[in-house]
């Protein structure tokens, strides 16, 4: 379909698009089934009550609504209204803390918050708690027995068109930065938009009208959100929402409800693959990707040998939209491999030098069911550190576009992969002390800051360490003023950090190496043998 403006107008073209698909189901979660007529209605009451507050603009930017829950019907409706009334979507992790969400919404000045009770329970009465807040769920405690029911946000009227769209603001995302603060990464709606249409040139397109798509990656993440939810809403198909992922539960809602498209992160697929009977429960499905962090050659191999489809891996980041790379667009998918550029992104690969080492053609390829066996991934070109350039990424970071695309419309991602003879990429190595948990990225700065504030503490360098389920995991060395247990210092992080943040362990050293200029040197960390961590 052409592209609209606004991205709220999806949601609408499923209602009126002549396909009669005003009754299809849209979104299926828990007993309920919803149809695009009712999410249309739904996320037009949501657009005229966020259009009731009158929510001033400030720094040139509309109002921003943060939206802190997990995947369910009222997210949909929240989200979709808030662009539809012209506003900037927030999500936020419904997982994080007080802290977390404070600087967050500090940074961000969102003017109101949808929440589950929980969360408006955990934030209390934060100084930087938005004014107007909005509860999904029932009451857990005074503060969040305080907050306006989501159903007193809804406003019946006339239908709402939405005015803002383009290159407008859509949706701040924050990714935890590299000092360990976070920092807002701005997507228009035409950024949105423009990576579905650079999906649907490939052939056969990933996802269609008659999909039913498994929605089990956290709607507060990029992937989650665009490739997921963004995704149904575009192609008028049909969401599954699962609000928390359990292996077991999640395979019979994909054979009851017939899933034919899963879009997953790489322990979703471990966890799926040592179940028994996993293939049988997923004989409607057609295709499987997965993006977020590296998947294991051993698990898409179990998932192959159950199923009969490859797992079709991509590869993106938060400021892209997210989609840059995916081994759909190859002939066939290899293992280790992150595909190929899709159409109408190009992949350029520069040396630590400044030299360009390769650039993709970004074709429009046909994918195939076969899985490459044969496919050695033997490097065609020198590592080289990923640079992109497309109409789907970002632009700059909150709020005034810093670090974005340069004048000739690249951007540097900081990983670096090499291409093999036949132009697949595979990643090798990240330029910046990332650690990816669950997909979901951990900046050590902001563990280590976490680790530093406790009295005891006087200096923490943290690491990612391999782990078979989640990918990696967190890995702590401390230097202790004063004793300190292990469980005394993880409590302490746990109240500070996500859990996917937190280290699930701890080692006690001496000193830490440092470089000439007083930097940690965790290369020597990640080299010296269990409790020797001093200074070379």
């Amino acid at each position: 379909m052409q592209v609209p403006r606004n991205f709220a107008d999806v949601i609408r073209h499923n209602v009126h698009n002549g396909r009669a698909v005003t009754d299809q189901v849209a979104f299926r979660w828990q007993h309920a089934a919803l149809t695009w007529a009712d999410v249309d209605a739904w996320v037009d009451e949501c657009a005229r009550g966020l259009g009731a507050l009158e929510l001033p603009s400030d720094g040139g930017h509309p109002a921003r609504v943060a939206i802190a829950l997990p995947n369910r019907p009222e997210y949909v409706a929240a989200f979709f209204g808030a662009l539809r009334a012209g506003l900037v979507a927030m999500p936020v992790n419904p997982g994080y803390t007080a802290r977390e969400l404070r600087q967050i919404l500090e940074d961000s000045g969102a003017r109101v918050l949808v929440a589950s009770a929980g969360v408006l329970d955990i934030l209390g009465d934060e100084p930087a708690a938005p004014a107007h807040r909005f509860r999904v769920g029932e009451p857990v405690g005074p503060a969040s027995a305080a907050a306006t029911a989501f159903a007193d946000l809804a406003v019946a009227g006339d239908p709402v068109e939405a005015t803002a769209g383009g290159d407008d603001l859509a949706v701040l995302i924050y990714t935890s930065g590299t000092e360990g603060r976070p920092k807002g990464a701005m997507l228009s709606h035409r950024a949105l938009l423009v990576n579905h249409e650079q999906l649907a040139g490939i052939e056969p397109a990933p996802i269609g009208p008659d999909d039913v798509v498994l929605l089990a990656v956290p709607l507060f993440h990029a992937y989650g959100l665009n490739s997921g939810l963004g995704s149904v809403a575009y192609h008028g198909a049909t969401g599954v929402l699962v609000d928390a992922f359990d292996p077991a539960d999640s395979l019979r809602l994909v054979a009851e409800h017939h899933v034919s498209a899963v879009i997953g992160v790489p322990t979703m697929f471990v966890a799926w693959s040592l179940l028994p009977d996993f293939g049988e429960a997923m004989a409607s499905v057609r295709i499987a990707v997965c993006g977020a962090a590296p998947l294991e050659a051993s698990t898409a191999r179990r998932f192959l040998d159950a199923t009969g489809h490859p797992v079709f891996v991509g590869y993106g980041l938060t400021e892209t939209a997210p989609v840059l790379t995916t081994s759909l667009a190859s002939p066939v998918p290899k293992e280790g491999s992150i595909g190929r550029a899709i159409p109408g992104v190009e992949i350029a690969l520069v040396s630590a030098g400044g030299e360009e080492v390769w650039r993709s053609s970004a074709p429009t390829v046909v994918a195939d069911d076969d899985f490459d066996d044969d496919a050695s991934g033997s490097p065609g070109t020198d590592p080289g550190e990923i640079v992109a350039r497309g109409a789907n990424l970002f632009s700059g970071y909150w709020p005034d576009g810093h670090d974005g695309p340069d004048s000739g419309g690249w951007w540097a991602t900081g990983d670096v992969a090499y291409a093999d003879a036949e132009g697949d990429l595979f990643l090798v190595d990240r330029l910046r002390e990332l650690i990816l948990v669950n997909g979901f990225n951990v900046y050590p700065a902001e563990v280590e800051q976490v680790l530093t504030t406790h009295p005891a503490v006087a200096e923490a360098a943290v690491l990612g360490v391999p782990h078979p389920y989640s990918g990696q995991t967190v890995k702590a060395y401390v230097v202790a003023r004063s004793p300190i247990g292990t469980d005394e210092l993880l409590a302490h992080c746990e109240r500070n950090l996500a859990r996917y943040k937190c280290p699930t362990s701890v080692e006690f050293v001496d000193t830490l190496p440092h470089s000439a200029t007083g930097k940690v040197r965790k290369a020597a960390l990640r080299t010296a043998p269990e409790g020797i961590a001093a200074d070379a």
